[in-house]
Order: structure tokens, then C-alpha cells, then sequence
């Protein structure tokens, strides 16, 4: 992994982002930390919560802007084998000077193929982390990512979901820290068996040309809709923000056939089902 420290100075904040490409398993991998302050316009506080300016008291004036505080962890795993899916999480708290804060989240999987007892492992792995908090965590959060990661303009699934979860304050901000924090703890255990298990299988140029086809997909849904990169991008005209971070998550390299459609019933059209 390269090392790449920095800090916004002035413009507030600063955080480490580190990122792997052409190795033996990943052709890219990317861990991003940053902790950020500063100013963000209505446009960005709408990217950062669904709840916009109902999060600082109601309606800003024209030009209104509101001083924040935000840190996260992230991380965007796609592998070189097409039998190994990409791996994304994302913890993250903000709070503002109006005395609003909230925790946001998630880890999700999105493979290129389907193998049933991998996601099986991969879900309950998070559900066991959800169960020990509220046993209705799990499937309101399942809910949630597959609502989230919806690509809208397609109607397809970027992957198959996992957790998801927003405008998080339920409970006492003690208690949010450490569902996060052990939400995160679970990623090598979700995570790297499904590596172990298919990283060496042989695939032909076929199967590699499906998984750039899907990784365009995945382009397309964290430009368009991803609420962290849609955040990062606006605060860039405020002067926070490094575009390598924000954009550290986009694969090395990714497809988009004119029109082209899988086979109908072969191991590629296992996308079209909207609820597997």
C-alpha cells in the first residue's frame, strides 16, 4: 500500500489515504481516513443526510452556510479474480455547530457472480453484529441497503446489499460508537474467507469482461448517487475536500458495452432478480 498523509491547513482538516493497485489479489484497494471542518452549503448538507436542513433547525437563507464537524473511515476492495466480489465500507460521524449528530454507515458486497453460501456467510456476519444490539437492526438495515444501493436510471442492484444505515441517533452517541466500531471489527471475518475460499479459481477472458461490465456499473452508481462521493464533490467549492480521496473508490478498470445484455438463465443474468 502507498502512504499518503494530508492536511487541509485552513481550509480544515486532513486524514491519510492509502491505496494498493496491481497486487496479487487486489487490482485495487483503498482505505481513506479524514476528518474534515469547516463551512458546507445547503447542497452539501443535502448530500450528507436525507434529512437536508431539517438537521440544523429548518429552512438556511440564500448563501447560508453551516459550520460542521465530519470524520470517516472507508474502504473500496475489487479484486482481480471475477469470483471474488468487491468489498465497500464506509463508518462515518458528523455533527454541526446547531448541536445536530448523527452516525452513517454500512458494508456492502457486490459480486460479479452469485455463490449463495458466500453471501449467506457475508449477511450473517453482520446480522449476528446487528442481533446483539436490537434484534430489527439487521433487517431494517438490510432494507436500507438495498434501497441505497439501487441504481436508479438502470433499476438494477449495484450488488447485494449488507447494512445501511443514516441520520443514526437513536440511541446515546457512546452506543453508536461502538456499533460502528464493531460493524467494522466484522469486515475480515465477513469478508476475507470469501477471498480465501475463490481467489486462486481459474475464469476466462469472458468471465473478466462481465466483471469490468459490472464495475462500469459501480462507476456509475458512486458518481450518481453514492452519498459520500455526491458530499465530497460538492464540498470541493468550498474549499475542503481532496478529489484523489473522494474518487478513491472507482475500480482501475471498468466497461460499458453499448446494449449488451447476459444470456437470459446463464450465471451473468443473476442481476435481474430484484430480490434474491
Amino acid at each position: 500500500f502507498s502512504t499518503e498523509p494530508y492536511t487541509r491547513g485552513e481550509r480544515g482538516g486532513g486524514g491519510v489515504a492509502r491505496v494498493l493497485q496491481n497486487g496479487n489479489v487486489f487490482e485495487k484497494a483503498g482505505v481513506n481516513l479524514s476528518v474534515v471542518y469547516g463551512e458546507m452549503p445547503e447542497s452539501a448538507l443535502n448530500a450528507a443526510t436525507e434529512r437536508g436542513a431539517d438537521r440544523v433547525g429548518g429552512k438556511l437563507k440564500p448563501g447560508q452556510k453551516v459550520p460542521f464537524f465530519a470524520c470517516g473511515l472507508s474502504s473500496v476492495m475489487h479484486p482481480k479474480n471475477p469470483h471474488c466480489p468487491t468489498m465497500h465500507f464506509n463508518y462515518r460521524y458528523f455533527e454541526t455547530e446547531t448541536g445536530a449528530w448523527w452516525f452513517g454507515g454500512g458494508t456492502d458486497i457486490t459480486p460479479s457472480y452469485l455463490d449463495r453460501d458466500d453471501m449467506k456467510h457475508f449477511h450473517g456476519t453482520y446480522k449476528d453484529v446487528c442481533d446483539k444490539y436490537d434484534p430489527e437492526w439487521y433487517g431494517k438495515f438490510k432494507k436500507w441497503a438495498d434501497k441505497y444501493f439501487l441504481i436508479q436510471h438502470r433499476q438494477e442492484t449495484r450488488g447485494l446489499g449488507g447494512i445501511f444505515f443514516d441520520d443514526f441517533n437513536t440511541e446515546d452517541p457512546e452506543t453508536h460508537l461502538k456499533f460502528s466500531t464493531e460493524c467494522l471489527g466484522a469486515v475480515a471475518k465477513a469478508y476475507v474467507p470469501i477471498l480465501e475460499k475463490n481467489k486462486d479459481k481459474e475464469f476466462t477472458d469472458e468471465q473478466k469482461q462481465w466483471q469490468l461490465v459490472r464495475r462500469g456499473r459501480y462507476v456509475e452508481f458512486n458518481l450518481v448517487y453514492d452519498r459520500g462521493t455526491v458530499f465530497g464533490l460538492k464540498m470541493l467549492s468550498s474549499g475542503v475536500g481532496r478529489i484523489e480521496s473522494i474518487l478513491m473508490s472507482l475500480p482501475e478498470n471498468a466497461k460499458w458495452l453499448y446494449s449488451h445484455e447476459p444470456e437470459e438463465g446463464s450465471p451473468e443474468a443473476w442481476h435481474r432478480a430484484s430480490h434474491l
